[in-house]
C-alpha cells in the first residue's frame, strides 16, 4: 500500500532555533498593574514562549510627554521560537486586545510592549529597531533590566546594563519599586 500525502497546512513562521528576547512592559491608564500582569500572561500563553526572568514592577515618572500620569513598568526575559517580526506582530496584537490606541508620541496608553533585545542581533527596519534605540537613556528600562541581569552586554554600545545605569545616574527620572 502506498501512503497518502498529507495536505500542506500553513503554519506561523517558527524557526528551529530558540531565541532570547527582553520585552519592556508599561502602562499609565486605568489599572496599570493589572494591564501589565495581563500583558505578561498573554505573552506567555502564546505558543513557543517560556519565561526566563521577570523584574519587579516599578512606578516611573513619564519621559518625553510629561503631562500624564506616572507609569508602571517591568521587563521580562523570554525564550521564543518566533522570529523578531513575528514576535512584534504578536505584541501588537496583545496591545490591541488590551485596548491600546494610538495617541501622541510617548502619550498615555493602556499597555506598551517593546522588544528591547532579541538575542544579540541588531535590526533596523521601519517597523522594528533592536536593540531598542533609547534603552541607554531610560531608567524605567535599565533598572528593571538590571534586576534580571546587570551584566547583560548591550550588543551595540558594548556596555553592561550596570555600566549604562552608572553612566546615566544623572538622568532625572524618578523611579520607585512597587
Amino acid at each position: 500500500m502506498r501512503s497518502q500525502k498529507q495536505p500542506f497546512k500553513k503554519q506561523p513562521f517558527i524557526s528551529n532555533k530558540r531565541h532570547i528576547a527582553c520585552i519592556g512592559i508599561g502602562s499609565n491608564l486605568g489599572d496599570k498593574l493589572d494591564y501589565c500582569e495581563r500583558a505578561i500572561s498573554k505573552i506567555l500563553k502564546v505558543g513557543h514562549h517560556r519565561l526566563l526572568a521577570r523584574s519587579s514592577f516599578f512606578k516611573t515618572e513619564p519621559v518625553g510627554y510629561l503631562s500624564q500620569d506616572w507609569f508602571v513598568n517591568a521587563v521580562i526575559k523570554i525564550e521564543t521560537e518566533l522570529e523578531p517580526s513575528e514576535l512584534l506582530r504578536t505584541l501588537k496584537t496583545i496591545e490591541a486586545q488590551l485596548g491600546r490606541t494610538e495617541t501622541i508620541r510617548w502619550g498615555p496608553r493602556t499597555i506598551d510592549l517593546d522588544i528591547l533585545f532579541f538575542d544579540d542581533i541588531q535590526i533596523q527596519t521601519e517597523e522594528l529597531k533592536v536593540p531598542h534605540p533609547l534603552i541607554q537613556n531610560r531608567k524605567f528600562v535599565l533598572i528593571p533590566l538590571a534586576e534580571i541581569d546587570r551584566q547583560f552586554l548591550h550588543p551595540v554600545l558594548k556596555k553592561t546594563i550596570q555600566e549604562l545605569i552608572e553612566k546615566n545616574s544623572m538622568v532625572d527620572q524618578k523611579i520607585e519599586k512597587l
